[in-house]
């Protein structure tokens, strides 16, 4: 499992948890919307910087992958990149996050039958404001652009270091929510995965649970390369409640 902090846990337990709030055996349609109030440290934006400068290397990679895994048959599972737009079912700006999430959902969708005959998951930042909304495409599309260019990349790589990271005052204050509305057989569910500081206290919870309850959990039996809904499901939910993380159905009707 590659994805065991907040890339990908709460994304992909908190999709799994939506759809198990959903009919059985019907097309699904799940969005999720993040909102943070954290700084994030220097290893992760080098990680960012590091992805988006590999970025055709990374999808060759991915389609040598999907040319040895086998397909799904009578299923699709898709996580297509949605368009910014108001999201009135949050009362919020939505913006489509390139980041890993959305890939980790797919993958455990492509694995449970749980996610049913047709599922499709979008990814996305959630922002109340339009200026705010309009700033963050810039600034996403200019890191993109500068992360192509060895030079830039490497004076963007000086400013925030691998090992600088927020005070314990700052983690203390910080949060994260991510938000989900599911549909399916007539039914719409919105769900929520929150908790603190996401980069280092939640993230050091996720790691830690995780592996706890892989040595200790009664567990469904899998191998390979696999993802945290999949290996660890319900059980890992019910240790990150334990922890402190909350999962909740908001609404469903």
């Amino acid at each position: 499992m590659h994805a065991c902090g907040f890339d990908s846990v709460p994304h992909d337990l908190g999709a799994y948890f939506t759809v198990r709030q959903l009919p059985e055996g019907v097309p699904l349609r799940v969005d999720g919307f993040v909102q943070a109030d954290a700084m994030f440290s220097g290893g992760t934006f080098a990680s960012a910087l590091n992805q988006f400068a590999r970025g055709r290397q990374m999808l060759a990679a991915a389609r040598d992958r999907g040319r040895h895994e086998p397909r799904l048959v009578g299923r699709r599972a898709t996580t297509p990149n949605g368009a910014p737009r108001f999201a009135g079912e949050i009362g919020a700006w939505a913006l489509p996050l390139p980041t890993i999430d959305a890939q980790i959902v797919g993958r455990s969708a492509r694995a449970l039958e749980r996610y049913g005959p047709d599922f499709r998951y979008r990814h996305y930042a959630a922002v109340r404001r339009l200026p705010m909304a309009v700033g963050g495409v810039a600034a996403v599309g200019a890191l993109f652009a500068a992360a192509q260019v060895p030079p830039a990349r490497r004076w963007l790589s000086g400013r925030v270091r691998p090992g600088d990271g927020p005070s314990a005052e700052k983690r203390a204050k910080s949060w994260f929510s991510v938000r989900f509305v599911g549909e399916g057989g007539g039914r719409q569910v919105f769900t929520e995965v929150a908790g603190g500081d996401p980069g280092y206290d939640e993230t050091a919870k996720m790691f830690a649970e995780a592996a706890l309850c892989l040595a200790f959990d009664d567990l469904p039996a899998t191998a390979g390369q696999v993802t945290t809904a999949v290996a660890m499901g319900d059980a890992l939910i019910e240790r990150l409640r334990a922890a402190g993380i909350v999962f909740r159905v908001a609404k469903s009707r």
